[in-house]
C-alpha cells in the first residue's frame, strides 16, 4: 500500500466518519466535531464548535448531504513547537483528545460510576452494568427494584455512562407531572446531567421563542417532560414522530401497559426512535402475562416469542429487580438506611356521633344478616363505609354526590328508599365537627407524642384518599396543635392531592423537603405514593384511613423508607372501632391488611405479589368483592392468588421469582443475570492523573489573565473556586435548567468545586433552606458544563491540523497517532492510542509510553527547536504502519462486539410475529425482523479506521 492508498478524508462517501474531537472543514473555516449521528435523509449530523479565528467557540449543526464537511487529512498535519511550560498545552490537548473521545461499544465496564455525589453503591450500579453488558441489542431495560431503593440515582448511573460513550446526547425523560422537579433536580445536582423542563408552561414559552413550525423537542437537546403532558399524543404527535432520541427515561412505565391509551400510544411512538430506553417502575405488572409483555416488547420486540408463557431467563437481559431484603442490597445498606420500625395500629373508639352512624350502616346498607342493602349498586355501600371511616367530611361529599345522581334519573320513585336512607346519613352528619371524631382526636394525641408542635422542627406525613378530609385536616389541626392562627397557622400544614396543578404539587413536595420552611404537616393523598421523595426532613407518617391495598400501603409507606434515610422510618395507623353489633369498623379491613403488609415486607422485601393481582386498583375491588361474599381479608388474599397461579400455570416460577420473593438468595441473583460481585470498571486512559490537576492547568494556560479577566478567585483551603462566566460560557448555560440558573444568579457568577465534600455541604445546605433548592456550588465532574467548556477551549487552542512536537525521554521520533473503527451509525466500536515510531514498530498503549518517556508536569521544556518538515515527511508512512496494524488486530478486537450480536441474530431468526399484536399481518412481522436483523447489523465495525496524528515525541539533542 502506497500512501496515496491511505485512509480516503472527504465527506463525499456515506461511509465518512467524524469522530468527536475531530477537525473538520466547512464553509472555508476550521471546527471540532462534539457529536455525530446519522439521519434519514441528510446524511451525518455533526454538532460542531468553531475553531479557527472567525467562529472559534461558535456551536453550529452540519448535515453532511447538506454541507462539504471535509475531515481534515491526517497526512496533512502540520508539525509545530510548544513553548508553554513543561509542554503544558501539549499535555493538555493530549488529555482533552482522551476526554473527548467517547468510549468505544466494546467498553462494557463503568467508566465514571464514582465521580458524583451519591455512595459507591455497587447493586446501585447494576442497571448501567446491564445495559453495557451487550446483552441486549441496545441499552434498554426494564429498573423495576421495589420502592425506596434509588431508581433515580441508578437512572442517572445509566445515563451518565451512555453520555461518556457519546451516546446520550439527545435525552428525553418522561415522568409522572409531581415528581417532574425533583427528577430534573436530583440528575443535575447529583450527576451534573442537565435537563430542561418543558411542561405545558414551558413548551407554550419555548414556541413564542422560536420560528414558526419548529419542532419544539429540537430547541434543547436533554428535557424532561411530564407524561400527562406529552400524552395529548394530537398536539405533540408530529413533532415526536420527527426526532430520534439517544435515550428516552419513562419513569412509573407500569402506566403504559393499558393498549389503546394515551400513555401507551405515546410510548408506541417513542420506542422505536431512541437508542437506549430506561423503563422504571416499582410494580410493572399488573398480573396479566399478555399486558407484561407488550410492556417488555417496547424494550425488545423479539425477547419473548410467546406473549402466554415465558419465563425469567427470556427477559434476564432487560430486566432488574431487587428489594431492600436481597443479599446485595441488605449487606451494602448496613448503617446507611435504618430499618423501619412496626406499623403501629391506634385504636379510636367511635364518638357516640360515629356510633349513630356505624349503626345505621349496619342496619340500612350492610346487613350482617342477609337482608338486602337499600342501594342497587353492590359496591357503593362500600364506598359509603369507606368515606364514613375516613371522615365525617368525606362521607357528607360522598352522600350528597350520590344524592345528586339520583335525583337526576328519571325514575326517582325506584330510588326513593335510597335516596330517604342517604338523607338521614345527611342529617346524622350535618353537625358533626371535629369534636365528634374519634380519628381526629387520636392523631392530635399521635402527633403532640411523636413532637409536632409550633416549638418544634419535627415533621409528619398524614396520608388520606379523602381530598374532602385531607381539606378538613388542613383546617383545624394547626389550631389544634397550638399553631397560632393567621400566617403561622396556614404555613404549618399544606395539603396536596390530584386536584392541584403540577406547579403547587411540585412546591409542596419542594417546601416539605427544605428544612427552613415552617410547614410542619404534610396531607397527602395517594397522588404522592409513586416516586415522590419525602424522606429529607421527615421519618413519621400516619394512615389517617387505610387503603384497601397491600400494594398502595408499602407505596406509602415507600415515601419515607428510602435510601437516603437517617432515621427509623414510623409508621401509625388510626384504626377507629365500634361496639354496634354487625359494624364494619376498621378492624375488619385496614387493621390486618397493615399486618400483612408489615409481614410481607420483613420477609420478603415487597408486598407486591401477595394477593397476585399486581394493582392497587385490582386489589381493592376484589376485596371488597369477597367482602360482599362473606369472605375475610385473609380468606380473599389466598384465594386471588391461588387463582392467579391457576391461571398461569407456565408463569408461576417467574412471579414468584420477580415480583414476590425477589432476591432471596443467590439464585435469584443468577437467575436475573446481574449477579454479586464489583462491578467491572472501564479502563479509561488518562495522561493527567485527575479532573482537579486538568482543570487547573487548563485554567492557566487558557486564561493566564483569569484573576482579572474571570475575576476568578480560588480558595485552598475549602477548595472553592468562583468567577465570572464569559459569554461564550454564558451561552452553553441554556441547557441548565431555568430556575437554577435564575435563583443562583450563574450568568453574574458560578461557584464551582472540585471538593466532593464541599458540594455535598452544598446540595444539604440548600435542602435546609426556603430561599432555592438548589446549591450554590456545584461538584465539577468530567460531565460538568464548565469542565466541557474549558476542555474545549483546549482543543482549538491548536490551529488547524497542527500537532505539537514534544521534546521527551526517546530513543527516536515517536508519532502520537489516533486510530479509531465505527460501525454505520457512526459510534466508535474500537478506539486504539497508538505510538508509532518512524521505523513503523507500534505500541498500543500510548499513555504509558507517554509516562515512560517523562511526559508530565514536572518535566522541563529546553525549548530545543526539531526539524519539524523532516519529521513532518516521515507521518504518511507512519499512518500506513498504524492502520496495518489496527487491521491485522481488527477481528480480535471486534470478537466482545461480534459474539451478542449473532446471539440476538440467532434469537431473531426464532422469533414468531405476530405474537404480541392481535390482528397484525405475518408481512408486517417480517418487516419487523428486517429492521432489527438490519439494526443488528448495523451495530458491527464497516469500513476502514479513521486516523489523527496527535503528537511527536523527539529525542532531545546529545
Amino acid at each position: 500500500m502506497t500512501a496515496d492508498q491511505s485512509t480516503t478524508v472527504t465527506a463525499s462517501g456515506k461511509d465518512a466518519q467524524y469522530p468527536p474531537g475531530a477537525q473538520i472543514l466547512v464553509r472555508d473555516e476550521v471546527w471540532l466535531v462534539r457529536t455525530t449521528t446519522r439521519t434519514d435523509h441528510d446524511g451525518a449530523r455533526i454538532e460542531a464548535v468553531g475553531a479557527s479565528e472567525f467562529v472559534r467557540d461558535r456551536e453550529a449543526v452540519f448535515f453532511t448531504e447538506l454541507d462539504r464537511v471535509e475531515l481534515i487529512d491526517p497526512r496533512d498535519t502540520k508539525l509545530v513547537r510548544d513553548d508553554s511550560p513543561n509542554f503544558r498545552r501539549s499535555r493538555l490537548f493530549l488529555e482533552a483528545v482522551l476526554r473527548k473521545t467517547a468510549l468505544p461499544q466494546s467498553e462494557r465496564g463503568l467508566a465514571l460510576a464514582d465521580q458524583f455525589l451519591l455512595d459507591s453503591l455497587p447493586y446501585q450500579q447494576r442497571p448501567a452494568e446491564l445495559a453495557l453488558s451487550g446483552r441486549n441489542l441496545r441499552p434498554r431495560l426494564l429498573i423495576a427494584d421495589v420502592v425506596g431503593l434509588g431508581k433515580t440515582l441508578e437512572i442517572g448511573l445509566t445515563l451518565a455512562e451512555l453520555i461518556r460513550r457519546g451516546r446520550g446526547e439527545r435525552i428525553l425523560v418522561v415522568t409522572p407531572q409531581h415528581v417532574l422537579e425533583q427528577f430534573q433536580h436530583e440528575l443535575w445536582t447529583r450527576f451534573a446531567i442537565p435537563l430542561i423542563r418543558l411542561d405545558s408552561v414551558g413548551i407554550e414559552r419555548i414556541q413564542r421563542e422560536i420560528p414558526a413550525g419548529r419542532n419544539p423537542f429540537t430547541y434543547f437537546k436533554r428535557v424532561i417532560v411530564s407524561i400527562d403532558t406529552l400524552k395529548n399524543t394530537d398536539q405533540y404527535k408530529h413533532h415526536l414522530e420527527r426526532i430520534n432520541w439517544d435515550a428516552v427515561v419513562i419513569d412509573e412505565s407500569h402506566n403504559l401497559i393499558n393498549k389503546g391509551s394515551l400513555r401507551n400510544q405515546l410510548a408506541q411512538i417513542l420506542a422505536p426512535r431512541t437508542d437506549a430506553l430506561i423503563l422504571a417502575s416499582a410494580t410493572p405488572h399488573n398480573g396479566n402475562a399478555r399486558s407484561f409483555a407488550e410492556l417488555i416488547s417496547l424494550l425488545d420486540p423479539a425477547a419473548i416469542r410467546d406473549a402466554e408463557n415465558y419465563r425469567a431467563e427470556d427477559i434476564a437481559h432487560l430486566f432488574i429487580r431487587r428489594t431492600k431484603v436481597s443479599p446485595e442490597v441488605r449487606d451494602q445498606m448496613k448503617g446507611q438506611w435504618a430499618d423501619r420500625g412496626p406499623s403501629q395500629s391506634v385504636r379510636c373508639s367511635a364518638t357516640p356521633a360515629e356510633e349513630k352512624i356505624f349503626e345505621e350502616l349496619a342496619e340500612v346498607w350492610l346487613p350482617a344478616d342477609g337482608r338486602p342493602s337499600v342501594s342497587d349498586v353492590p359496591l357503593f355501600p362500600y364506598t359509603l363505609l369507606k368515606s364514613f371511616l375516613s371522615s365525617h367530611a368525606a362521607l357528607k361529599a360522598t352522600v350528597a354526590a350520590r344524592i345528586k345522581t339520583l335525583e337526576k334519573k328519571d325514575d326517582v320513585q325506584g330510588t326513593a328508599a335510597e335516596l330517604s336512607a342517604l338523607q338521614r346519613l345527611r342529617e346524622l352528619t350535618a353537625g358533626m365537627t371535629e369534636a365528634d371524631s374519634a380519628k381526629f382526636a387520636a392523631l392530635v394525641e399521635q402527633l403532640r407524642t411523636i413532637g409536632v408542635g409550633p416549638k418544634s422542627d419535627t415533621r409528619v406525613v398524614v396520608f388520606s384518599e379523602r381530598v374532602q378530609t385531607l381539606e378538613w385536616l388542613r383546617t383545624v389541626m394547626p389550631a389544634a396543635l397550638g399553631f397560632r392562627a393567621g400566617k403561622a397557622a396556614d404555613a404549618a400544614a399544606r395539603v396536596m392531592h390530584g386536584g392541584l396543578s403540577d406547579e403547587q404539587q411540585m412546591q409542596c413536595v419542594e417546601d416539605f423537603g427544605l428544612a427552613d420552611t415552617p410547614v410542619r404537616m404534610l396531607f397527602t393523598g395517594d397522588v404522592a405514593s409513586e416516586g415522590v421523595n419525602l424522606h429529607r426532613q421527615c421519618h413519621q407518617l400516619i394512615h389517617y384511613d387505610v387503603p384497601w391495598s397491600l400494594i398502595r400501603i408499602e407505596q406509602r409507606n415507600g415515601r419515607i423508607d428510602r435510601y437516603g434515610q437517617a432515621h427509623q422510618p414510623q409508621f401509625r395507623a388510626l384504626i377507629l372501632t365500634s361496639e354496634i353489633e354487625g359494624a364494619k369498623d376498621d378492624t375488619l379491613v385496614a387493621e390486618r391488611l397493615l399486618e400483612r403488609e408489615d409481614e410481607a415486607h420483613r420477609a420478603l422485601g415487597t408486598a407486591e405479589a401477595v394477593s397476585g393481582l399486581y394493582r392497587a386498583e385490582a386489589e381493592e375491588k376484589s376485596l371488597i368483592q369477597d367482602l360482599l361474599r362473606g369472605r375475610t381479608v385473609d380468606e380473599s388474599l389466598e384465594a386471588h392468588n391461588a387463582s392467579s397461579a391457576d391461571d398461569d400455570a407456565g408463569m408461576d416460577d417467574f412471579l414468584a421469582g420477580f415480583f414476590g420473593s425477589v432476591g432471596d438468595g443467590a439464585s435469584a441473583r443468577e437467575e436475573g443475570g446481574h449477579g454479586g460481585g464489583s462491578v467491572p470498571q472501564a479502563h479509561v486512559p488518562r495522561l493527567f492523573t485527575s479532573t482537579r490537576e486538568f482543570f487547573d492547568e487548563a485554567l492557566r494556560e487558557v486564561f493566564p489573565d483569569a484573576q482579572d479577566r474571570l475575576d476568578l478567585s480560588m480558595d485552598p483551603e475549602s477548595g472553592l473556586i468562583s468567577f465570572r462566566p464569559p459569554a461564550d460560557l454564558v451561552h452553553r448555560m441554556k441547557a441548565l435548567p431555568l430556575d437554577y440558573v435564575r435563583e443562583q444568579r450563574l450568568r453574574e457568577r458560578l461557584l464551582v468545586t472540585l471538593n466532593r465534600r464541599l458540594a455535598e455541604h452544598s446540595l444539604q445546605r440548600a435542602r435546609e433552606s426556603s430561599t432555592s433548592s438548589w446549591p450554590e456550588i456545584s461538584l465539577l465532574t468530567e460531565l460538568h458544563p464548565v469542565v466541557e467548556w474549558l476542555t474545549d477551549k483546549v482543543l482549538v487552542r491548536l490551529n488547524r491540523q497542527e500537532a505539537p512536537v514534544i521534546t521527551a525521554g526517546v530513543d527516536r521520533a515517536t508519532y502520537l497517532v489516533q486510530g479509531i473503527y465505527s460501525n454505520a451509525l457512526g459510534r466508535p466500536t474500537v478506539v486504539k492510542w497508538m505510538a508509532v515510531t518512524s521505523d513503523g514498530a507500534v505500541d498500543d498503549d500510548m499513555v504509558s509510553l507517554l509516562r515512560r518517556a517523562g511526559v508530565g508536569p514536572s518535566m522541563a521544556n529546553p525549548m530545543q527547536v526539531h526539524d519539524t518538515t523532516r519529521l513532518g515527511e516521515a507521518v504518511p508512512d507512519v499512518l500506513l504502519a498504524a492502520e496495518a496494524f489496527l487491521e491485522e488486530h481488527r477481528e480480535a478486537w471486534d470478537e466482545p462486539l461480534r459474539g451478542p450480536i449473532e446471539q440476538y441474530k440467532l434469537r431473531l431468526g426464532n422469533w414468531e410475529q405476530p405474537t404480541l399484536a392481535e390482528g397484525g399481518s405475518s408481512l408486517a412481522g417480517e418487516h419487523a425482523k428486517e429492521r432489527l436483523a438490519s439494526l443488528a447489523d448495523s451495530l458491527l465495525t464497516t469500513g476502514r479506521p479513521m486516523l489523527r496524528v496527535l503528537a511527536v515525541l523527539a529525542p532531545a539533542a546529545s
